[in-house]
C-alpha cells in the first residue's frame, strides 16, 4: 500500500528520500564494451544469442523487412504515429537555433555557426513494452536539427524481427539505419563501430541498468543525451479532484518499472486517503499489476501539506520531477512558481500520458531530481556551436597592446607577443 507522510510530522529527510537504485554492472559492462571493441561483430552475434535467443548472420534491417512490418500494423495506429509525429515536429520546429553574426566595428567580424552533428545513435528498448514513442521522440528533434544520419538500434525478438510498431514508427520519422542489436552491447556498437554498424557522434534513449551504464562508460568517446533513472510522475492535486483519476495517473508511471516513482502531493488528507483506496481498487485491474504494485509499495508516497497549496508546490519544486502534474483549477497561477521539473502538465484534462504520445514536446526528461539542472530532450541535443573571430591588420593593432598587457598578468608573454609581433619593424 502507498504510504502516506503529513508534512512537518515526518522528518523531511524521510519524505523527500530517494529509492535506492545502485547496480554493480559496472566490470560486466566494462567486458561487453571491451569484447564489443576488440571483437565487433562476432561479439554483438555472440551476445545476441546469449540474451536474446537468437542467432542472426545480418544485423541490418531490410527495406523488405520494414515494409512487412508497416503493412502489418493497422492503418489506424498508423495515422495516430502520423498525427504525433506531425504534434512532435511542430512543437520542436520551434527550438531550432539560428547562427549569427556580429560586424559593428570596423575590421572587425565575430560569429557564431550552429552545426549539425552528424551521426547519431538511437537506442529504443525492446524488453517488456514497445515504446514506437521513444522513436518519434528522439529522431524527430535530430531530423530538425538537419542531422545526416540517424542510426536506430533495438533488440530482435525471438523471430528475429525487431517489433514491427518499432519499425513502422522509424520509417514515419524517417531513421535512415536500423540494426537488431540491444543491450549495452549496441552501445558499444554505436560508440566504437563494428564492421556492419557505424561509430556515431552521439547516443540518445532510454535502457535498462546495463543500457544506461554503457552510455557512462562510453561518453566522451561520443556525446550522450543524459542517464536516465526509472519514471516519475509528481501529482499536485487539491480536493476538487476525483480520487480515482489521479490514481489512474500515479499508476501510469508506476506500471513502467518496479523501480518507478509515484507521488502525490495534496493540501487534503482525506483526500489522500480516498486516492490510496483507489490506488488498492485499481492496481489488480492491470495488465502490469505486479509491476505497479511492487513500484507503488516501494517508491510510492502521498505528501500532505495541510490547506497549504504553496507548500505543495514547494515540495514539488524539491522533488523536481521527471512528470509533474498541476491537477487543480487555475494551473497557470502556479506555473511562475515551479523552478524544477522536466515537463509540466496543466489541469485536470492534462494526464502524463498526453505527454508521452501526443501532444509534442519531449518525453525523453531528466530524472532521479536531475531536473534541477537539465532539461528535456530537444533539437538542441542534436546541435553542437563553432564560433569565429576576425580581424583586419588595422582593428588588431589597436587592440594589440591590451592583449600583451592582459597575457603579461596571466604570465603568459607569448600569448601577447603573438599579436604584437605583428606591428614590429622588420
Amino acid at each position: 500500500m502507498i504510504k502516506i507522510y503529513k508534512y512537518g510530522e515526518v522528518p523531511n529527510s524521510e519524505i523527500f528520500a530517494r529509492a535506492d537504485l545502485s547496480t554493480n554492472v559496472e566490470d560486466v559492462v566494462a567486458a561487453v564494451i571491451a569484447n564489443v571493441r576488440h571483437n565487433g561483430d562476432d561479439a554483438l552475434r555472440e551476445y545476441t544469442r546469449k540474451f536474446d535467443k537468437v542467432d542472426l548472420k545480418k544485423f541490418e534491417v531490410t527495406e523488405d523487412e520494414i515494409r512487412e512490418a508497416f503493412e502489418s500494423v493497422s492503418a489506424e495506429f498508423v495515422e495516430i504515429l502520423k498525427e504525433a509525429a506531425g504534434n512532435i515536429r511542430n512543437f520542436h520546429e520551434k527550438q531550432k537555433r539560428n547562427s549569427f553574426i556580429i560586424n559593428d566595428k570596423d575590421g572587425v567580424v565575430i560569429g557564431q555557426k550552429v552545426i549539425p552533428i552528424e551521426k547519431v545513435g538511437l537506442y529504443v528498448p525492446g524488453g517488456t513494452a514497445a515504446y514506437p514513442s521513444t522513436v518519434l521522440m528522439d529522431s524527430i528533434p535530430a531530423k530538425i536539427a538537419g542531422c545526416e544520419t540517424i542510426v536506430m538500434v533495438s533488440p530482435p525478438k525471438a523471430d528475429g524481427k525487431i517489433n514491427p510498431v518499432i519499425l513502422t514508427a522509424a520509417k514515419i520519422a524517417g531513421v535512415d539505419k536500423i540494426y537488431k542489436v540491444g543491450g549495452a552491447q549496441a552501445i558499444a556498437a554505436l560508440a566504437y563501430g563494428t564492421e556492419s554498424i557505424p561509430k556515431v557522434d552521439k547516443i540518445v534513449g532510454p535502457g535498462n541498468a546495463f543500457v544506461a551504464e554503457a552510455k557512462k562508460q562510453v561518453f566522451g568517446k561520443v556525446s550522450i543525451d543524459m542517464i536516465a533513472g526509472p519514471s516519475e510522475i509528481l501529482v499536485v492535486a487539491d480536493n476538487t479532484n476525483r480520487p480515482d483519476v489521479v490514481a489512474a495517473d500515479l499508476l501510469s508511471q508506476a506500471e513502467h518499472d518496479k523501480n518507478a516513482s509515484a507521488v502525490l502531493v495534496t493540501d487534503d488528507m482525506r483526500f489522500a486517503e480516498k486516492v490510496s483506496e483507489s490506488l488498492e481498487n485499481q492496481i489488480p485491474k492491470l495488465p502490469r499489476a505486479e509491476i505497479a504494485r511492487t513500484s507503488i509499495d516501494r517508491n510510492g508516497k502521498i505528501i500532505v501539506a495541510e490547506n497549504d497549496m504553496m507548500k505543495a508546490i514547494e515540495i514539488a519544486n524539491e522533488l523536481a520531477p521527471e512528470h509533474l502534474e498541476l491537477s487543480v483549477d487555475n494551473p497557470f497561477d502556479y506555473l511562475d512558481k515551479i523552478k524544477h521539473a522536466g515537463s509540466i502538465f496543466m489541469g485536470k484534462n492534462c494526464p502524463e500520458a498526453l505527454g508521452d504520445y501526443f501532444a509534442g514536446p519531449n518525453h525523453t526528461l531528466p530524472t532521479g531530481g536531475t531536473a534541477r539542472f537539465s532539461s528535456p530532450l530537444s533539437v538542441d541535443d542534436f546541435v553542437k556551436k563553432s564560433q569565429y573571430t576576425y580581424y583586419s591588420a588595422e582593428a588588431l593593432e589597436k587592440v594589440a597592446d591590451k592583449i600583451a598587457y592582459f597575457a603579461n598578468k596571466e604570465g603568459l608573454d607569448g600569448h601577447g607577443r603573438s599579436a604584437t609581433v605583428r606591428f614590429d619593424k622588420i
